[in-house]
């Protein structure tokens, strides 16, 4: 079992990464190999919507590091996904990450590498949990259409300052056990 964790975030330290982390510490306990990628880190480029990944089996035609995350997701069992929401939306990092899963719909990736579990995080700094629940939901729909097996999706508020959410020992819980539902595949 791998779980292969994404990180959305630009922030050193930020509490979107602390809980894709803390997800994969649950993972871990629970037997699986892990794996930390911070997107702000990879070169990866927008989607050109050329369409070289439905003429060649969802071969993407653009060669930049988001190479390294489709080899990822292929080997793992189960990815998470997380995110800052910076202007009502997840941050540019993962939109990246997110349209260029477009090389993976509808070119027979689940019949090759099986259908991938997966788990959302997202921190943000409003108070109000359901202030951005809409587009949470949103979100998720777009991956289980995509043909993504969304197992849970989880959320923090009022997150200002990076490091913030490791006081905050519900969310923290949760996101281990996430991480233990992953690992059981």
């Amino acid at each position: 079992m791998k779980v292969v964790g994404f990180v959305g975030s630009p922030r050193e330290g930020s509490n979107t990464g602390i809980m894709v982390e803390e997800i994969l510490n649950g993972a871990s306990e629970a037997g699986a190999e892990t794996e930390l990628l911070n997107l702000s880190k990879m070169n990866i480029a927008p989607c050109k919507a050329c369409m070289h990944c439905k003429e060649n089996n969802g071969e993407c035609g653009t060669k930049d590091d988001m190479q390294i995350a489709y080899s990822k997701i292929r080997e793992a069992d189960a990815f998470i996904l997380g995110s800052p929401v910076y202007m009502w939306q997840m941050s540019a990092q993962a939109k990246l990450f997110t349209d260029r899963l477009f090389a993976n719909f509808k070119t027979g990736f689940e019949e090759k590498y099986g259908q991938k579990d997966m788990a959302l995080v997202f921190s943000q700094n409003n108070p109000d949990e359901n202030m951005f629940k809409e587009y949470f939901y949103y979100t998720r729909n777009m991956f289980d259409f995509l043909g993504y097996n969304v197992v849970d999706m989880l959320t923090s508020t009022e997150n200002s300052i990076p490091g913030e959410v490791k006081n905050k020992k519900e969310v923290m819980g949760r996101a281990r056990k996430i991480g233990r539902e992953l690992a059981k595949g």
